[in-house]
């Protein structure tokens, strides 16, 4: 017989996993719910509609007609932006749409009717924006939400379960707006890892976390 083996999750910014377990024990109305599968497997490669800027990324500021006005630049971490004509224009908590209208109101000091886009190339997002991943994996990591991602998709970027995963014990923690609580939902892991039970992928959603137990033996 072989002894439980202890297992220490990384540490992630912003989230108290003892706290969020709590919570969810005390509070989780749909606890062992299960999420509709996901219809398709996306290859989309770029944040979501509403994706919100965070520090560090990456971002091209592009200014029609007026490209000297453009730029590419990195969001600092005081989360503000510097571009031609403009200092220390705030950008963490917006998305692409309302930076541009933002640079837009700026430049139209200078220039009349700007035609301004912000495309953002790479991206960490905010923690609200983020997918974590923790407990029996590869390499517990927090990753920057994309359009339609799924639970495969996250689950190949932190190399699949270890050894001693309980996969299909698995849940996922999900802020529900509606009623301003967490919910939490069973993923079958190991099914979906193991077995390529197509079934078992489902499509996740900012701010997503997987909680992955490992087995008792």
């Amino acid at each position: 017989m072989r002894f439980k083996r202890t297992f220490i999750a990384a540490s992630l910014p912003g989230l108290a996993l003892p706290a969020l377990l709590t919570g969810c024990a005390a509070g989780g109305a749909s606890s062992g719910a299960e999420l509709p599968p996901a219809a398709f497997v996306s290859t989309s490669e770029g944040p979501g509609e509403e994706y919100v800027i965070g520090p560090l990324d990456e971002l091209t500021i592009f200014v029609w007609r007026n490209a000297e006005l453009g730029a590419k630049v990195q969001v600092r971490p005081d989360g503000r932006i510097t571009t031609p004509l403009i200092s220390d224009m705030p950008a963490v908590g917006k998305t692409p749409a309302m930076l541009a209208d933002d640079i837009k109101i700026q430049l139209s000091q200078y220039i009349e009717n700007p035609i301004v886009s912000v495309i953002v190339n790479n991206f960490a997002g905010t923690y609200s924006q983020q997918i974590r991943i923790v407990g029996a994996t590869e390499k517990p990591a927090s990753l920057p939400y994309r359009a339609n991602m799924t639970l495969l998709d996250a689950m190949i970027a932190v190399g699949g379960l270890s050894e001693y995963a309980a996969g299909n014990r698995a849940r996922l923690i999900r802020y529900d707006r509606e009623s301003g609580r967490q919910k939490e939902y069973k993923v079958r892991l190991g099914d979906l890892l193991k077995r390529g039970d197509s079934r078992a992928n489902v499509r996740l959603a900012p701010g997503d976390v997987i909680i992955i137990p490992e087995s008792m033996f």
